[in-house]
């Protein structure tokens, strides 16, 4: 048991079916006579009477304009995405365009199984604070039918006791996704990490200039198609260079609208069975200015990917590949400064030991160094980071995670040097924080997980999921945990 005393808080968050999204809905499949559903389905839709038409369009108005204050652009984007069934010369009423639109979209319930993993930043803006309390946005891993993940978004306020209320969720809106400009040396860096192939890669890059877009991008793979027909391993590199361009996008959410409305859903190939566990940090840049960044783990149901999420407000992101060998596997945290004038971060790229992770460049991986290993029952099988360090006078904090019998989850913590983090100084050597058995039953049992956590007025303050199924808080007084880990035990506990 922990010797730093934990306050848990009442505050809960658990999964509602009634926060939905809208997404494309294909009917899939070839008939049996020839043809595709798809577009026997938009035959059906054309052959309606004018009746069945005005009737089905309005009972579909009356159903979803309330869930939906953006229904119009809904069926617009759900008809544009059906329209190339539709036959050659075929021009539908603006009525069945709405209605092709509505057969071709569905619901879904982002956080439908779970609501969980959380990370807790301080907010951009802090005007509207309660007296001596810190404004906050939290991002949570919800998980709906399929196992799909997204991120979502709560606003909240963490008091001067280190107690956090939660504002209440609106419903959520739409985004507008758009490609950003390339860079070609990144580019085809990250290229030969995934194999590609060089005559070919090169063949593609050298017909654009250093930075370009992805229609100059299309434009380059098609003439270079019919250019070089004869090129070795044209299809599995085509296919790494349109998978690349389309995992880097951006999503810009209107200014608005609610923090608590905005979801980044899974909008690139790499993440097309969701995106897991973003652990958000604010940056301070060497200028003074803060940036938020949070790393996240993309997952196609095959690979994963490390991605990159940078916002400076929580309207506009902009979502990127990291790239490097140190960062091929999940869990990577970012520290919220430089360090030695280099961005660093953790990292476990042998799935069972915490390694630091130093760069020039907040993309590109390549210098790791393992800095603790597995050792204590709880802790056995693995241990990582729970999010970014937390810079206080004695060191960095880390909270941490100890995966041991049962596959039971709980943190720990453990305190890094300031100037050379690749020094420890102290880890606890008990768990900080177990599942109680208010917390033990849920989609992954006996788990508690954390993707970040903040200090507030002398606390610290933990956002943790509960069991793959809900989200929680609790606090620590801040100085029993620092004296705690810089105490003889957790010296000795080095070793």
């Amino acid at each position: 048991m922990s010797s730093v005393p934990i306050v848990r808080s009442e505050v809960r968050l658990t999964p509602d079916p009634r926060r939905v999204v809208t997404r494309p809905f294909v009917p899939g499949g070839l008939l049996p006579l020839g043809g595709t559903r798809a577009a026997s389905v938009i035959e059906r839709i054309l052959a309606m009477s004018p009746d069945d038409v005005t009737s089905t369009l309005r009972e579909v108005r009356e159903r979803f304009a309330v869930r939906h204050p953006d229904l119009d652009e809904i069926l617009a984007r759900g008809f544009d995405m059906a329209a190339h069934w539709l036959d050659d010369g075929v021009t539908p009423s603006a009525a069945l365009r709405e209605l092709i639109g509505a057969y071709f979209t569905h619901e879904y319930a982002i956080e439908a199984a779970a609501l969980t993993n959380p990370s807790i930043v301080q907010a951009p803006d802090q005007s509207g604070a309660p007296d001596g309390a810190m404004e906050v946005v939290v991002s949570l891993r919800a998980i709906g039918e399929g196992h799909i993940s997204s991120i979502e978004f709560r606003t909240g306020s963490v008091g001067r006791d280190g107690q956090v209320s939660i504002d209440p969720a609106l419903p959520p809106v739409h985004g507008q996704r758009t490609a950003p400009l390339f860079e070609r040396a990144m580019f085809r860096a990250k290229l030969e990490e995934l194999e590609a192939d060089v005559a070919h890669t090169d063949a593609v890059l050298g017909r654009l200039a250093d930075h370009f877009t992805l229609a100059e991008l299309e434009k380059a793979l098609e003439a270079t198609r019919i250019e070089t027909p004869g090129l070795q391993n044209r299809e599995h590199t085509d296919q790494s260079i349109h998978w690349l361009a389309t995992s880097n996008y951006s999503l810009a959410f209107a200014p608005d609208s609610a923090i608590s409305q905005r979801v980044v859903f899974p909008a690139g190939p790499a993440e097309s069975r969701g995106m897991e566990d973003a652990r958000f940090v604010r940056f301070e840049r060497p200028d003074g200015e803060a940036v938020y960044h949070a790393t996240y783990t993309a997952y196609d149901g095959f690979h994963i990917l490390p991605q990159l999420i940078t916002t400076e407000d929580f309207t506009t992101f902009r979502i990127a590949t990291l790239n490097g060998p140190a960062v091929r596997n999940k869990g990577i945290a970012l520290f919220p400064r430089l360090v030695g004038g280099r961005y660093a971060a953790l990292g476990r790229p042998d799935n069972e030991s915490t390694y630091l992770l130093r760069s020039d460049h907040v993309r590109f991986w390549h210098d790791n160094q393992r800095i603790q290993v597995p050792r204590r029952p709880w802790e056995l099988i693995q241990i990582g980071n729970c999010g970014s360090p937390i810079q206080t006078d004695a060191g960095w904090l880390v909270i941490t995670h100890g995966v041991g019998p049962m596959r039971t989850y709980v943190l720990g913590a453990a305190l890094l040097d300031l100037e050379d983090p690749s020094r420890v100084l102290g880890v606890l050597p008990d768990p900080l924080l177990e599942p109680d058995e208010s917390e033990r039953d849920g989609y992954v049992p006996n788990v508690v997980y954390s993707c970040g956590s903040l200090v507030h007025d002398d606390w610290l303050v933990l956002a943790y999921g509960a069991s793959d199924t809900s989200s929680q808080f609790a606090a620590a007084p801040l100085d029993a945990l620092l004296g705690e880990l810089t105490s003889p035990r957790s010296r000795a506990a080095l070793v």
